[in-house]
């Protein structure tokens, strides 16, 4: 079993009102034929079809206000409960004292530790790294994790060679990085590369931010551009996925862009829309996770354990 998870920042299941939700504003084929036709919305939070199922993840965690990304992010990528923990939802970047967590639970770290290959598909500029060298410590998890378990955080010259993905998909933004020449992709190029590092890794993680800061825009056509860019990779995603082997995640860590009437985060659920492999399987797992609704907290157990499934017949056959 491998699995490909398309983390997007910023992302809930919002009210089917094209004039908040640019989810239903926007062209958005490939969600759509996920679930012959329809878009997640608050009055349709659970789809399913036979390639694909949609669960509905709570990101408040128990925890009074606004879901935060520090928070969020370390509860989907550790499976602990970081609000609780700290008491309060906190950003950007993990609390301090999330810190340690992070690095002993990170889902890289786990996978490392029982011999998976995981890899972070993001790829960065050397400004990323200048910042690093200098002893700034204000990452996101994502980053932390891979700094604190030896994963390698892609560069310029991964991605230039195929082996990495832009935080933007086409790689447009390097050009005011510092890389003039950087050559640029269509997204369902990007989509077809994330397909071929899927196949060559047990997990790849790519991180998709760009949703989250079009929700703080409260701009419509940059949320629309935003989501139907995300839509095109995806496209070049199906067509390459092996889906025999290959289970395809993509969930968030809070709301935001799906409701433009406010420039806040969103107390309303996320997606985990789990398409390809054993996706019937996992859903039932995150359901069946606790006694109330699923939570963030409960992607990386579920999905360690599915990993650490597949492998028992063999390991019994092999006996």
């Amino acid at each position: 079993m491998r699995v490909l998870m398309l983390f997007l920042d910023g992302v809930g299941i919002g009210k089917s009102d094209p004039s908040v939700n640019p989810f239903f504003a926007a062209k958005l084929p490939a969600i759509r034929s996920l679930f012959d036709g329809e878009v997640p919305s608050l009055r349709k939070r659970t789809l399913s079809s036979r390639h694909a199922t949609l669960v509905p993840l709570d990101a408040t965690l128990g925890v009074a206000g606004l879901p935060q990304s520090g928070t969020g992010q370390t509860a989907l990528f550790t499976g602990v409960n970081a609000s609780k923990l700290v008491g309060k939802h906190f950003g950007p970047h993990p609390y301090s004292t999330l810190k340690p967590i992070v690095k002993e639970k990170n889902i890289f770290k786990r996978l490392l530790d029982v011999e998976k290959k995981p890899c972070f598909a993001n790829a960065f500029p050397q400004r990323f790294f200048d910042y690093m060298n200098n002893g700034r410590s204000r990452l996101t998890v994502t980053t932390l994790s891979c700094m604190m378990s030896g994963i390698p955080i892609l560069r310029a010259e991964d991605l230039v060679e195929g082996r990495g993905i832009s935080a933007d998909i086409t790689s447009e933004g390097w050009r005011t990085l510092g890389y003039p020449d950087m050559p640029t992709i269509e997204p369902a190029e990007a989509g077809r590369r994330l397909a071929r590092l899927s196949a060559q890794h047990d997990f790849v993680l790519f991180e998709y931010w760009k949703p989250d800061r079009a929700g703080h825009s409260r701009n419509m056509n940059e949320a629309i551009d935003v989501l139907q860019r995300f839509d095109a990779m995806l496209i070049g995603i199906l067509e390459a996925l092996d889906s025999s082997d290959t289970l395809l995640l993509i969930t968030s860590d809070h709301g935001n862009v799906e409701d433009l009437s406010s420039k806040s985060h969103t107390r309303n659920p996320v997606p985990a829309i789990l398409y390809g492999h054993r996706h019937d399987e996992i859903a039932h797992r995150l359901n069946s996770a606790s006694k109330r609704s699923a939570n963030i907290a409960h992607v990386t157990p579920n999905l360690m354990e599915a990993l650490a499934a597949e492998e028992q017949p063999a390991r019994v056959g092999s006996a």
